[in-house]
């Protein structure tokens, strides 16, 4: 017997220009997920490994952006993004886990970072030291789709 999904979004908004993924669920939890954020926490084998330990630790990605998002099946979301990354499988749990524990989630990754020695910057990319301001569009763009051939 399949566990019933507890935790689906009513609504998924990709707002392009801040590259934020905000999801709605249905206990009306609304969660705003950076695509940096995603991209380092995907649940794919490449970046979760085969087991505990074998995490590969994600550097460079604070220019990261979503490109595409593919529905899977009614349990979860694929998502295609800028640097070629496409393999993780993001289920519904997965997502809400990911925004119900973002502040140490992401506390946990700065610090990880910082004891490797690894930066959130591309190699070569340099950064001004006023980060230019970034403007939320007051409406995103619902489950945007990839082209199909």
């Amino acid at each position: 017997m399949t566990k019933p999904v507890q935790n689906v979004p009513v609504r998924i908004v990709l707002h392009q220009r801040s590259q934020i993924l905000e999801l709605e669920f249905q206990q009306g939890e609304v969660f705003q997920l950076p695509s940096e954020y995603l991209r380092v926490y995907s649940p794919s084998a490449e970046v979760r490994g085969h087991g505990p330990g074998q995490e590969v630790l994600q550097t460079g990605k604070r220019e990261v952006a979503i490109l595409a998002i593919e529905p899977v099946g009614h349990y979860a979301i694929q998502l295609q993004f800028s640097d070629g990354h496409t393999s993780g499988i993001y289920s519904w749990d997965w997502l809400h886990k990911l925004g119900c524990e973002q502040p140490s989630l992401w506390a946990d990754y700065l610090a990880r970072l910082e004891a490797a020695g690894e930066s959130r910057e591309a190699a070569g990319e340099i950064r001004e030291t006023v980060a230019p301001a970034r403007v939320e569009p007051e409406f995103g763009t619902a489950l945007k789709r990839k082209p199909t051939p």
